[in-house]
């Protein structure tokens, strides 16, 4: 039986969704959507990413993009128990926009990271805890990287002050055995540290391995409302929390913002269980050419698209740290 009371819920909805639509949320849904996760009894919402404009491009992306504090508390005017984190690029955070906590209304910073850049992950880490934040390090691609490669950076991760470490699935490629065994890896040799999870929905697995790292001990479990992320989007918040049956848990508040957002936004904007982004599920590719392909006139080419991912010229070329 799932323990109850043991699991955060991290709603990035705002943060993995801005994939999709350029981080075009109005203030408004996102006054709603924090209202509405508040009063579902989520802990935590990442409200965006809280990397540099100076640093990065996409001047027109939405603001969530590049967090601004004073915007941020604009439009969060009273905080609740929900938590509010951001996530952080290496090489794309200006360390000057990072206040004190106490001068911000961010609680949780997440350091976002290849397996070759996790030092640089955790100098941030150090900075952000310093200043007073919840930190975590998001090891991205996981399922690309060789054990010998894990093993130097459990080293270095057990040296840290770091609060969560994240099992992601970048590219949606993962099963229940998998997560099964990688929990395991992890609570075996980060017995001080605890785990996060992100899941991507290419294989339609990412609720399934979800729950799996809830049964075996994973405390921090990421969702988005209506599975709302980049590419095949991630774990449902909805069926997340039901699934757990915890008593502080409200569907209703939920399923609220599904009718008066979500819909019409899936009309919109695509993410979700698509045939390209399945096919670079089963490959353990990265989405960015099915997510091309479906920005193109040929976006139901589906056999076209297989057969030019695995063709002989295209598989030795593909990389997976950019």
């Amino acid at each position: 039986m799932m323990v109850r009371d043991n699991h955060n819920i991290l709603d990035c909805t705002i943060r993995d969704g801005g994939l999709v639509n350029n981080w075009d949320f109005s203030v408004q849904f996102v006054r709603d959507l924090y209202d509405g996760l508040s009063q579902a009894g989520v802990e935590y919402m990442e409200i965006g990413y809280k990397n540099s404009p100076k640093l990065l491009k996409g001047a027109d992306s939405g603001p969530w993009r590049f967090l601004n504090e004073d915007f941020l508390k604009e439009v969060i005017t009273k905080k609740t128990d929900t938590k509010l984190s951001a996530l952080v690029d290496i090489g794309r955070v200006d360390e000057n926009d990072i206040l004190p906590r106490e001068q911000s209304l961010l609680d949780l910073i997440r350091v976002a990271c290849y397996i070759k850049d996790v030092d640089k992950g955790l100098e941030l880490v150090q900075k952000f805890h310093d200043y007073g934040y919840e930190t975590s390090i998001n090891i991205m691609a996981l399922s690309h990287v060789m054990e010998n490669e894990l093993a130097e950076a459990f080293e270095e991760i057990n040296k840290s002050p770091v609060d969560v470490v994240y099992i992601v699935d970048s590219y949606g490629s993962m099963n229940y055995k998998d997560i099964e065994y990688l929990v395991a890896k992890f609570q075996r040799l980060l017995p001080d540290k605890q785990l996060g999870m992100h899941m991507h929905n290419n294989l339609q697995l990412a609720f399934a391995n979800t729950i799996m790292g809830a049964d075996k001990g994973v405390k921090f479990l990421d969702s988005s409302v209506y599975g709302m992320g980049r590419g095949a989007g991630n774990c449902p918040t909805e069926l997340l929390i039901s699934y757990l049956k915890n008593p502080k848990y409200e569907l209703r508040p939920v399923l609220d913002l599904l009718e008066r957002h979500m819909i019409d936004m899936r009309e919109k904007w695509e993410w979700g269980y698509v045939i390209p982004y399945m096919i670079s599920g089963i490959l353990n590719d990265h989405p960015r050419a099915a997510m091309a392909l479906r920005s193109s006139p040929d976006k139901d080419k589906f056999v076209e698209f297989y057969d030019k991912l695995t063709s002989p010229e295209v598989m030795p070329a593909k990389r997976h740290d950019d």
